[in-house]
């Protein structure tokens, strides 16, 4: 999938989002989740299947991730 893919993807933020512009993107897009900076709208996007983000947010929610 290339940025190309997502020219019409649907972008949001967490509700969680302080406003300030200082956080992440998502769309999904079928079988696919993009994630982008929200500063960087036209900038490179991550692109994951849709089993390794269920699994990233899921170790996320589970404390499973460590800032190093």
């Amino acid at each position: 999938m290339s940025n190309g893919d997502l020219a019409n993807a649907t972008w949001f933020k967490s509700s969680y989002s302080n406003g300030q512009g200082e956080c992440v993107e998502v769309a999904i897009t079928g079988d696919h989740v993009a994630m982008r900076d929200s500063k960087d709208p036209d900038g490179p996007a991550l692109v994951f299947t849709a089993a390794a983000w269920s699994t990233f947010v899921g170790g996320a929610a589970n404390g499973e991730l460590v800032r190093m």
